[in-house]
């Protein structure tokens, strides 16, 4: 080979060794430092009350009144984080689907080691009022409902601990 082809072969593995060492260096410091955790815009409007632990709460849902759309008795109100790093943050139940993850579009941002970005979702049974469901969205740890790792969207009755890595979450009035 010529001294010129050797010299190249040189740098380009130079090059190399040097593009691996970044990549490397990236890596350990993501595990250092985790994920960048944005927070949410707060609330607007006099609807706006501090939770527990100074977070802000979502308002509670409006009652309907009237016999159509009536929510059934003791239906639960409210998804309370009973344990975790969230602990004490409350989102009310209004119809619409909670997603759980560490993706920031998450309803409930999970800043935990064991939880997907896309780990579980919570939404209302259509065919029952009152009735939610809880779905794992094929997370590498498994959601828990009770002790039991689901399998299958499974309904959620009152008070039972929906666990995902470290945080406890549980439906109530």
């Amino acid at each position: 080979m010529s001294e010129l082809t050797l010299t190249v072969m040189r740098l380009c593995f130079l090059a190399v060794l040097w593009l691996f060492v970044f990549v490397a260096i990236q890596v350990i410091r993501s595990d250092l430092f985790g994920t960048r955790v944005t927070q949410r815009g707060a609330r607007r409007g006099a609807d706006a009350r501090p939770a527990q632990g100074g977070r802000q709460a979502a308002p509670a849902p409006p009652r309907q009144q009237g016999g159509g759309g009536r929510q059934r008795r003791g239906a639960p109100t409210k998804l309370v984080v009973s344990e975790g790093t969230l602990s004490g943050t409350t989102v009310a139940l209004q119809g619409q689907t909670i997603t759980l993850g560490r993706a920031h579009d998450s309803t409930i941002v999970l800043d935990d080691d064991y939880a997907s970005s896309r780990h579980a979702r919570i939404y209302p049974d259509s065919g029952n009022a009152g009735q939610w469901i809880v779905e794992d969205l094929g997370s590498t740890n498994g959601t828990y409902l009770d002790r039991t790792r689901l399998t299958t969207p499974t309904p959620i009755p009152l008070g039972a601990p929906i666990r995902i890595g470290k945080t406890v979450i549980e439906l109530r009035k």
